[in-house]
Formats: structure tokens, C-alpha cells, sequence
């Protein structure tokens, strides 16, 4: 197994210089950007970064390559880090202060610095400046991680690289043979925890050359025949690609996937399509990696070597490892059951169970029974409350509910589904309202914009009973 030379410990002599860091398009295209463009780049983005007064920059840049220089520069230059990856001009707006900068990639921003037009645009460094490597202390860095909740608030999750390396340590005592086999391609933002750790610090730390651009469309996968490729992906992406394609003729793929659920059945879809059966990383941007699964050996998750779980009063799922700070561990909203050998089934989030007209219901237990029917390829149930609180369902056939519901008025499908769920719940809290879309509105990580979704109900439509 080959030394790490993670973000905080390299130097300029880690790697020789023409070593390469990542490639576009595929890697026969021999688009490359090696070592020494690496520093070179690094040392234009310090001197800009040095120049300028702020301590805490806002980061969003979407090529791996540009983002990788401008977030080992700013850790070199001291400052702090905030991810996002939403641009939207309110979220920037609630997420910055005054004194805050904001570097990105992405044209058109208002009040920010464009990290190509600096790179381009500055002059060529001293050989001195691009071998100079300045110190970074782990345990000194801050990491703002910002993520939306269901308000849709920006929520700052403060991060350090001490924790971010020791994940990524422990993930290639894992699978490194694995990451070592293949270059890395990637269908997830780094601005979120698991596609920072999967895309850029690990790949960094381990010396594997990564695709500068995340693959956008499912098409994209089947010019990567050229090369072993290691697939960082997302489950909504995975299911996007898996009702296009029909097969892939890949080089012994491996692909990891996290952020969302993944249902066996788009796994068991992969597998035919990739020829690979995906590689499950249950976490969250407060916790990072803690077990995995691959879904054709059971639903139950595997903890992590290094993690030690146990079930809180409340019945979720509470959790100490070496990437939690607070030594009683990390309480999460997640309901569990934990089995005897120490692997354990998610049940839900506890802020799924709501009430309607006093009685108890977990929205998850709603859609798991939606899908049950087989007729439904993906469903959001959401509590909603006008004039009194009640649940609202929005699907998604799959090809047998297409075919079985053709020419089916939408009062009658909505009465379907609404027999079909009176052998499982009362009727007072079954949906009232029935969307029926073409897909679910999902972010980057494949989440559920559930905001949105809510959206859907505000106002009639014929079938509905509120």
C-alpha cells in the first residue's frame, strides 16, 4: 500500500513533477494536469488569497482541478473555508458576512472572484514560490460545511482536516486496492462532505488522478470504456442512469454511492447495467463515513471498524468514532434497530413521525407501503398544514404503474393507492392529496427538495380531499 500524502503533510517533493493529478473528459484523452501545474497554480492562488484581507472565503467551484488549488491555498494562506453548493443569491446572502469573499467558478456571480480568470490571468510564480508548500496544521483548521435543512436555512457544520484525513485513512485501509486499480470519476459535488472526502482528499492523499468535471448526464458513462474506473456517485444519479441505459461496457467498475437512499432494486439495476453491485456509505456532514452495506447481501448496515453505535432513549441511533469531537458521541434523528452481532436496520428519521388528529405516523412507514405496491418506482409523503395538519403524497410510476393506470382518471388512481393503504393505517392520517409527476425535484447529493415538493400541494386539484 502506498504512503499518503494527505493535504495537511505534502510537500512539493510528494509526487515528481510530471506525475498526474487529473484529466478531462476520459484518460485516453490525455488531457492532463500534472504535479508541477499543481503547485504552480497553488502558489498563483496564495499570492491572490495573501493580498486580500479576509479570513473566511466562501468556495464554490465546480471543476475539481480549480477547487482542489484554491481550497489547499486558502489552508495554506490560514483562512477558513465555507462550502456550499448552493449559489442562490438569498442563501449567499444569509450565509456571508461583510467581511467574507466569495470565490467561484461559476460565471455570472455577483460579488465574487473567478478562480480561472486568476489563474490565467497572474503571472508566472518564482520556482522558489511554486516549490514553497506552506504548513498546515490539521487540528487549526476551520471548515464550514453549509448545508440546507427542511427550512432551507443554511445550517454551518464546523469541520476540521484532522477528522476529514482520519476518515479518509480509514476508507483506504478498506478499499485502497480498490481506489489504487482505477482513476476517479465522480457524479457528486465536492462541496458536500462525501464528495469532498471521495473526490478530492482522498484521491490527493492516495496520488489517483481524478476527472476535473463531474459527469452530468447518464450518456457520459459510456465513453469511460477505456480505463478502470472508480464511480463516485449519487443513488439519484444511479437511477437516472440505470431507466436510460440498458448496458454499459465498462473495465470492472467499482462505485460507491451515498447521500440518499439507494433501493435495492435501482442496485440490483446497476449491477446489470454497470456490472457492478453499489457500495453503500451511510454518514452525514456532522459525523462523516460510519458503516456500509452492499444491498444484495441484506438491508443491515455495517458499522465501521472504528465506530461504536448504540440506541438512545428516544430509539435513534447515537454514535462516538475518531471523526466525532464530542466524546458522548453524536446523537442522530435516525430511528434504528440494532442486531445482536452489532449491525443495525434504519427505520426512519425521527422527524418523519408527525401527528394527524392526535394519532402518530411516520411518513417513511407511508412511503415504504406506496412502494410495496410495485407500481411506484419513487414517492415523497410530506405533512402539510392549512387548515388542519394532513399528509400529501407525490410519486412517480414505474413502467407496470404506467401501463396499469393508462387512461385512469386521477380520482380513481388516487382512490387506489388510498384502499390500498386503509390495510395498514387509519384513514384519518392517509395522504389527502396525489401528485403524480414525470420525477421527484432532487438536489446534487440526490436529496429530496422537500420545499418544493410541499409546493406542489399548495394549491387544488381535481381527486383531492382537503
Amino acid at each position: 500500500m502506498p504512503k499518503l500524502y494527505p493535504i495537511s503533510k505534502f510537500t512539493a517533493d510528494s509526487r515528481k513533477d510530471d506525475f498526474i493529478v487529473c484529466y478531462e473528459d476520459k484518460w485516453s484523452s490525455k488531457k492532463y494536469k500534472i504535479w508541477k501545474d499543481f503547485l504552480t497554480d497553488t502558489a498563483k492562488m496564495r499570492a491572490f488569497i495573501t493580498a486580500k484581507p479576509a479570513e473566511k472565503w466562501i468556495v464554490h467551484i465546480n471543476d475539481y482541478y480549480y477547487f482542489l488549488c484554491t481550497f489547499i491555498a486558502l489552508l495554506q494562506c490560514k483562512k477558513q473555508v465555507a462550502l456550499t453548493a448552493n449559489i442562490s443569491e438569498e442563501f449567499i446572502k444569509e450565509m456571508r458576512q461583510p467581511q467574507d469573499e466569495f470565490i467561484t467558478d461559476s460565471a455570472g456571480q455577483k460579488n465574487s472572484f473567478f478562480v480561472q480568470e486568476i489563474i490565467e490571468n497572474s503571472a508566472l510564480p518564482s520556482d522558489d514560490e511554486i516549490r514553497t508548500t506552506p504548513a498546515i496544521n490539521a487540528d487549526e483548521t476551520k471548515i464550514h460545511m453549509f448545508t440546507s435543512g427542511s427550512t432551507g436555512k443554511p445550517k454551518d457544520v464546523l469541520q476540521r482536516m484532522t477528522e476529514f484525513e482520519l476518515d479518509n485513512e480509514f476508507v483506504f485501509s478498506q478499499w485502497g486496492d480498490e481506489f489504487l486499480k482505477r482513476k476517479n470519476v465522480a457524479t457528486v459535488s465536492q462541496h458536500h462532505i462525501y464528495g469532498f472526502l471521495f473526490t478530492i482528499a482522498l484521491p490527493f492523499a492516495a496520488g489517483i488522478p481524478f476527472r476535473r468535471t463531474r459527469i452530468e448526464f447518464p450518456n457520459e458513462f459510456e465513453k469511460l470504456d477505456d480505463e478502470k474506473y472508480m464511480i463516485i456517485a449519487v443513488p439519484a444519479f444511479l437511477k437516472r442512469t440505470v431507466e436510460s441505459v440498458d448496458k454499459l461496457s465498462m473495465k470492472e467498475p467499482f462505485i460507491f454511492t451515498s447521500g440518499g437512499v439507494l433501493l435495492p432494486e435501482v442496485a440490483k439495476k446497476t449491477d446489470e447495467v454497470f456490472g457492478f453491485w453499489p457500495v453503500e456509505v451511510y454518514g452525514s456532514t456532522e459525523t462523516s463515513g460510519i458503516a456500509h452495506r452492499q444491498s444484495k447481501n441484506g438491508l443491515e448496515w455495517t458499522p465501521f471498524a472504528n465506530a461504536t453505535i448504540s440506541k438512545n432513549e428516544d430509539g435513534c441511533l447515537n454514535i462516538k468514532s475518531p471523526y466525532i469531537k464530542d466524546p458522548a458521541g453524536f446523537q442522530t434523528a435516525d430511528l434504528v434497530d440494532i442486531h445482536e452481532d452489532g449491525r443495525f436496520i434504519l427505520k426512519g428519521r425521527i422527524d418523519s413521525i408527525v401527528k394527524i388528529e392526535e394519532k402518530r405516523v411516520s411518513v417513511t412507514e407511508v412511503e415504504n407501503r406506496i412502494l410495496q405496491t410495485g407500481l411506484v418506482k419513487d414517492v415523497c409523503v410530506v405533512a402539510m398544514s392549512d387548515r388542519r395538519q394532513y399528509l400529501a403524497a407525490a410519486l412517480v410510476f414505474n413502467k407496470a404503474g404506467e401501463e396499469k393506470f393508462a387512461g385512469w382518471k386521477k380520482f380513481d388512481i388516487n382512490m387506489f393507492f388510498h384502499d390500498f393503504l386503509m390495510d395498514y393505517f387509519e384513514n384519518v392520517v392517509l395522504p389527502k392529496k396525489w401528485r403524480y409527476l414525470e420525477e421527484l425535484p432532487v438536489d446534487l447529493q440526490g436529496k429530496k427538495k422537500k420545499l418544493e415538493i410541499q409546493a406542489l400541494f399548495t394549491k387544488k386539484e381535481d381527486g383531492d380531499k382537503m
